[in-house]
């Protein structure tokens, strides 16, 4: 994957995270609230693996 499609990824896994956490909430399934803070992080992983492929990609065209 490119840094774009990871950092696309990631937003899409944050924003079903939070919506799985938001219904888990409303109806009290914590099962639900913690599968939600699990895609969520994924999310925050992929975001933050598309954003160090930029930096690396800066580096290389500087050099």
């Amino acid at each position: 994957m490119g840094s774009t499609s990871d950092k696309v990824s990631g937003m899409a896994n944050k924003a079903a995270g939070n919506i799985k956490q938001a219904a888990g909430k409303a109806t009290g399934s914590r099962e639900m609230q913690a599968k939600g803070k699990m895609q969520e992080m994924k999310g925050e992983g992929q975001e933050a693996k598309g954003k160090a492929k930029d930096a690396v990609k800066k580096i290389i065209d500087k050099a």
